[in-house]
């Protein structure tokens, strides 16, 4: 084998290991994400740059009530009356990749997936209800000055999924827009399975760089 020869395979391995070390750091560890709506406005804006932490996710541990976290979109985001079962309030995923390598671009290198960005509200077991513009747990209105200011309301907006109780390997999240966020009151819990990874460092804007916190 030429020197030459044999310069351009060691290239071509480095380029190759490169490759799949980012894949594996951006798959298990944690990657950069835009926000490309306004449902968590004005915590999070359109634009801003975002640290997605998916450490979480790869120790399949349990996010905290008021995470930020990202999770696929469902296969159907609003469920109306006709066909909501209160009994059962879990958003559905139909639309499964068949094949490995389908599988690898949707999950890995996430070729046509969408993703939702929004706050955990509701932790498995717990009693969720939605009522008088406000959040209550347990039977325990939700303290949420922490992450909305004051005059936000919480209302259904359309929304089924009012009054339920989370079941076990779901959570119930909400965007802090409660006015405009598609959600979990239209379309019901999210599996935890389907979640991506925490919103952990916003690193654009530079004079909003760092830990997310409440908007004024």
């Amino acid at each position: 084998m030429s020197d030459k020869l044999k310069n351009i395979l060691e290239w071509i391995e480095c380029i190759v290991i490169a490759i799949v070390l980012a894949l594996l750091i951006r798959y298990y560890v944690g990657t950069p994400t835009v926000v490309q709506m306004d449902s968590m406005y004005p915590t999070l804006k359109q634009g801003e740059r975002l640290v997605l932490n998916r450490i979480p996710r790869t120790r399949k541990q349990l996010p905290k009530r008021g995470d930020i976290i990202t999770f696929e979109q469902p296969s159907v985001t609003y469920i109306g009356e006709d066909k909501v079962d209160l009994s059962n309030p879990v958003a559905i995923y139909d639309k499964v990749p068949t094949n490995i390598f389908s599988k690898f671009a949707y999950y890995v290198l996430e070729w046509g997936k969408t993703s939702y960005i929004k706050r955990v509200i509701g932790l498995p077991g717990e009693h969720v209800q939605i009522m008088d513009g406000k959040v209550y747990i347990n039977g325990e209105e939700l303290d949420e000055s922490a992450y909305l200011n004051s005059n936000v309301k919480t209302e259904a907006y359309g929304g089924m999924f009012t009054d339920i109780v989370v079941p076990e390997g779901y959570v119930f999240a909400m965007g802090d827009n409660r006015s405009v966020s598609a959600d979990c009151r239209r379309f019901g819990c999210i599996p935890l399975e389907k979640i991506e990874g925490k919103v952990t460092i916003r690193f654009w804007p530079l004079n909003k760089f760092g830990t997310i916190k409440k908007a004024e």
